[in-house]
């Protein structure tokens, strides 16, 4: 069972992550390469249009897990 202070924790943690993902949001149409790599998938059908990013989806995920893992080694973890 989770005390209150490691759940304070965690919804600290996951208000940060909200924080830096809008903010890489914000920024994201102004950076020439989002959604337009080649595994970036776009599928139109009259008015209906589905977008599928996945090379900008694994690009992002690599980012991610090596800035966390060189902040979880900066903090000794």
């Amino acid at each position: 069972m989770l005390s209150l202070g490691d759940v304070g924790k965690l919804l600290l943690v996951a208000a940060l992550f909200l924080a830096v993902m809008g903010v890489v949001l914000l920024f994201a149409d102004r950076l020439p390469f989002v959604g337009k790599l080649p595994l970036d998938f776009q599928f139109k059908k009259g008015s209906l249009t589905i977008f599928f990013p996945l090379a900008s989806f694994l690009l992002l995920s690599a980012l991610l897990t090596i800035i966390i893992n060189l902040a979880l080694r900066l903090l000794g973890r």
